[in-house]
């Protein structure tokens, strides 16, 4: 009943004027894992260090050529290209449902669980990556920032973990890992998907290249589909 739209999708508490900025004040602001949610949706879990082992869909893109770009540019004009790969990937992230997990030096990291994204949360992680694809250049032969993204399914340990004086929403575990190796091994431009997030969303495969790939630190190899967003 309290005034105005954009509202918090799980509380409804509204985030417009003039309700909206009272709130923020007792800790209903917009929530820094994903905008759509207020922070006090999630006030237990980071109090009390809680979560999950659910099965997600992890999402990790990196810079391609980061190191080249930063010794080429002004530490400014990297720190801009930074910030606008930064907001473009997040906003990507956010409008698939995701959870934005950390910016990491030249690499964001999104989380997909069932609770906010849906049971076609491997879907939405694969169109998030083709979208942000596109979304940089990477459709293209000119992209503005060259950009490599792995996607994985599988169990994780999803919610609130570190310290009593600083505590982070993340996952962890083997699935998390596997899609932090594939986005290090895809090329300028590719979308690489494991066989599980293949499934899972659904992905049809005809047109796609099939790789396996012996990923540092995995005893067996990983069967990959290299996916991308040319035309």
């Amino acid at each position: 009943m309290l005034p105005s739209a954009p509202r918090c999708k799980i509380c409804t508490s509204p985030f417009g004027p003039p309700i909206g900025p009272l709130l923020r004040l007792v800790g209903k602001g917009r929530w820094p894992g994903n905008a759509k949610y207020c922070s006090g949706c999630f006030k237990d879990l980071y109090s009390h260090r809680e979560g999950a082992e659910v099965e997600c869909t992890m999402f990790f893109a990196d810079i391609r050529g980061s190191t080249s770009l930063a010794e080429a540019m002004a530490s400014s004009a990297y720190r801009s290209l930074l910030d606008r790969f930064y907001a473009t990937a997040a906003d990507v992230l956010v409008r698939h449902e995701a959870v934005v997990d950390k910016f990491v030096g030249d690499e964001v990291v999104g989380i997909f669980i069932p609770a906010l994204a849906g049971p076609l949360h491997a879907e939405q992680a694969i169109d998030a990556g083709l979208e942000l694809l596109r979304a940089t250049g990477n459709d293209g032969d000119a992209p503005w920032v060259s950009i490599g993204i792995g996607v994985n399914t599988g169990p994780a340990y999803v919610g609130a973990v570190g310290t009593q004086d600083h505590v982070e929403f993340t996952a962890l575990g083997d699935a998390v890992n596997v899609a932090a190796r594939l986005a290090s091994a895809a090329g300028p431009g590719k979308l690489i998907v494991t066989d599980a997030a293949a499934a899972a969303g659904n992905l049809a495969l005809a047109g796609h290249e099939r790789r396996q790939l012996a990923l540092r630190g995995k005893s067996t190899p990983t069967e990959v589909v290299v996916v991308t967003a040319k035309s």
